[in-house]
């Protein structure tokens, strides 16, 4: 939202501005006035209240002075009268005119900065009129020459200013504990809000109804056709239930967003809010709980009561799983709080009636965290998954991305969708972004595809380390490292097609990588996963032939031959030994016990263990046979760093197996090395263990 510029010169944050005067938005009224600061109120006060007690206009008493002084006033012929005042044991003086010039510097002033001529212009205290008037006769006795001055006996009658002085501190404290107190309650100078300590068990949704502009749309949300689908059902629900409910159907209750981090949930709830012509309550699962105990349980009675009063309308809750963990069942891991407020929930969503048109709409990376009674028919009927994109929903994505972006008109948006395997939406509004500041950071007046290729690599490896010192021995093991897994890619039928290979060093701790394309599929057979953990084991093999030893560079490569192996022995059934049977549970990851025997733990590392060795000898006799290859791929990064495909088809001539292209495009990740020497930065690693059968 942007403001007009102000007329100040420069501005003065330190001092709060007497009215607010905030720009007008849409749906407000332009004819109301500026909004009062109460904040200049107290200033005034405490002002005010300064004053008084510095300068003390309303003072009756004059200069402070003591009996020994005005005796010598007396002695003086400076005197004119002087009041006995009884009731408050003082005496006030008041001066001849002419002798005011001698006390010119000792007597207050007004706020003009003039001297009270009418007087009293001195007071003292005394211990009593009697007293005083007994020990002035003795003085005078003492001085018999000196003519006695006429006085008078009084009570105090100037209450007011005394009273002001006094009350004037008492309202300043008060004021500002009602100020305190307002403010916790969360209110400024327009009442109690929703922040405060008072309000603490107030809901803190965020209501979009009718008069509220959200500027995202179903237009902004891309790659998620299937899902856009789903939620515009929803909201067609709550416009016209009739349609629905005239076949005697009942209108869900409930639908679950479900999908990785970064694939655009959120997003399609924040374009629902903007579609959807009925109040939209938005927050998140951790606005529930608070240190308070009782709180979250609270704040969902009040969340559900706002709904009733609004239907029919939708209720969004981001990050679920916040409140919404399946409760435990030992008593050391619960957590009574979260339960409580997981119960009310359960309550609520199950209480209100079908005809109320409330609807809950929840998101969450974590589903198999959810308690099982959330997930029953009647709460939340229905679960929308939201997959990564695949090639066609990644090239829309990248056209919702482009358009603020100054392109060239040779970007070829569809290859730069092929080169983006597994990136979710956000994945890929990172790319565009980052795309844009390289061409800036380069002085170009559009952004051209090297750009968005440097932009990937980036993503996927981090930094370009240019200033990083590498000594020649360990270019050369890098160089032979990603050569070895170049030419085990490019001669084995099932694995990844080589994209790009390169020695530039990268982010923390990269060296090198190896970019491939993966297919597109959902499953995979034993061939395909036996030829990646050959090509990813390429590059420690090419190091024991080139160089008869080995580095700490193929960390990351051991990492994930290590997890797809031990999923094929003990997830997926593929070892004849161990059998057609699966040990994992998502249900058990929190514990510690294991669902096999030792005996059969032992026979499940003996086979990950002869699967892996089997793997080796056969990568090693591969590279072997390809020792000219892989010699001359590794010279070839030695001189230019970094080879293309079509590069290495230059060098080696092309790949012998022909690219079969999936029937169906779906979702799987880039493989890409990563480690001291190799690269690929998750989530973008292969991670065939995440894959479902």
């Amino acid at each position: 939202m942007s403001t007009e510029p102000s007329n100040n010169k420069r501005d003065k944050p330190n001092r709060p501005p007497l009215f607010n005067n905030r720009p007008v938005e849409d749906g407000q009224n332009p004819k109301k006035g500026p909004k009062f600061n109460m904040y200049w109120v107290w200033i005034i006060l405490f002002a005010v209240l300064i004053g008084v007690q510095l300068f003390n206009p309303f003072s009756s008493e004059g200069g402070k002075t003591t009996p020994l002084e005005f005796k010598q006033m007396l002695l003086k012929g400076q005197v004119k009268d002087y009041t006995i005042i009884n009731n408050r044991n003082t005496v006030r003086v008041t001066l001849k005119d002419t002798s005011l010039v001698h006390y010119k510097d000792e007597l207050p002033k007004s706020f003009t900065g003039e001297t009270n001529k009418q007087g009293p212009h001195f007071s003292f205290k005394i211990t009593g009129g009697e007293a005083f008037q007994k020990d002035l006769g003795e003085f005078y006795k003492e001085n018999p020459g000196l003519t006695q001055v006429s006085y008078t006996v009084d009570n105090d009658s100037d209450w007011f200013g005394k009273s002001l002085s006094f009350l004037l501190p008492i309202l300043f404290f008060v004021g500002l504990w009602i100020l305190m107190m307002r403010k916790m309650s969360g209110g400024g100078g327009g009442g109690a809000g929703p922040g405060g300590i008072f309000n603490i068990g107030k809901s803190k949704a965020t209501l979009f109804d009718k008069g509220t502009k959200v500027n995202i749309t179903f237009t902004d949300v891309a790659g998620l056709d299937e899902a856009k689908v789903e939620v515009m059902e929803i909201v067609d629900f709550l416009r016209n239930p009739k349609k629905y409910t005239s076949l005697g159907g009942k209108i869900p209750k409930g639908a679950l967003l479900v999908g990785p981090p970064g694939t655009g949930k959120t997003l399609l709830a924040k374009a629902m809010a903007g579609e959807a012509q009925v109040p939209f309550f938005s927050l998140s699962g951790s606005d529930f709980v608070e240190m308070f105990v009782g709180v979250g349980a609270s704040r969902v009675r009040d969340l559900f009561k706002q709904a009733r009063e609004k239907a029919p309308c939708i209720i969004f809750i981001d990050e679920i799983d916040a409140i919404g963990r399946a409760r435990g069942k030992n008593s050391m891991m619960s957590n009574d709080e979260r339960e409580s407020t997981l119960n009310q929930m359960l309550v609520e969503m199950d209480g209100f009636g079908t005809d109320t048109g409330i609807i809950v709409l929840a998101a969450t990376n974590r589903p198999d965290v959810l308690d099982s009674a959330l997930l029953r028919p009647g709460r939340f009927d229905r679960q929308i998954t939201i997959d990564k994109p695949d090639l066609k929903g990644r090239e829309d994505i990248f056209k919702v991305h482009l358009k603020p972006i100054k392109i060239s008109e040779k970007l070829d948006i569809h290859k730069l969708a092929e080169q983006t395997p597994g990136f979710a939406g956000a994945d890929i509004a990172n790319v565009c972004n980052e795309a844009a500041l390289i061409a800036a950071r380069k002085g170009k007046d559009a952004v051209e595809m090297q750009d968005f290729q440097d932009a990937v690599d980036r993503v996927i490896g981090g930094l370009e380390k240019k200033n990083k010192i590498i000594s020649p021995e360990e270019k050369k093991i890098i160089a032979y490292h990603e050569a070895g897994h170049a030419i085990c890619g490019w001669y084995l039928e099932h694995a990844y097609p080589l994209l790009k290979v390169t020695i530039v060093p990268r982010g923390t701790a990269a060296l090198g990588y190896a970019q491939y394309t993966p297919k597109e599929q959902y499953l995979y057979n034993t061939d395909q996963l036996v030829d990646q953990i050959c090509m990813t084991l390429g590059g420690r093999a090419s190091e024991e032939i080139f160089f008869n030893k080995i580095s700490t560079g193929a960390q990351n490569d051991l990492q994930q031959i290590t997890r797809t192996a031990y999923a094929m022995v003990s997830v997926y059934g593929m070892n004849e030994k161990v059998g057609n049977v699966s040990f994992y549970d998502p249900q058990q990851e929190t514990t510690f016990t294991k669902p096999y025997s030792e005996e059969t733990s032992k026979l499940i590392d003996e086979e990950v263990r002869k699967l892996i060795d089997d793997s080796y000898v056969r990568t090693k006799n591969l590279l072997s046979e390809k020792r000219q290859q892989v010699e001359k791929l590794a010279e070839a990064l030695l001189e230019k760093e970094v080879l293309f495909q079509s590069d290495v088809e230059a060098l080696i001539g092309k790949r012998p197996f022909e690219e079969k292209k999936p029937l169906t495009e779906s979702t799987d990740s880039i493989s890409a090395d990563q480690g001291e020497i190799s690269a690929g930065v998750p989530p973008y690693d292969s991670d065939v263990t995440n894959h479902s059968l």
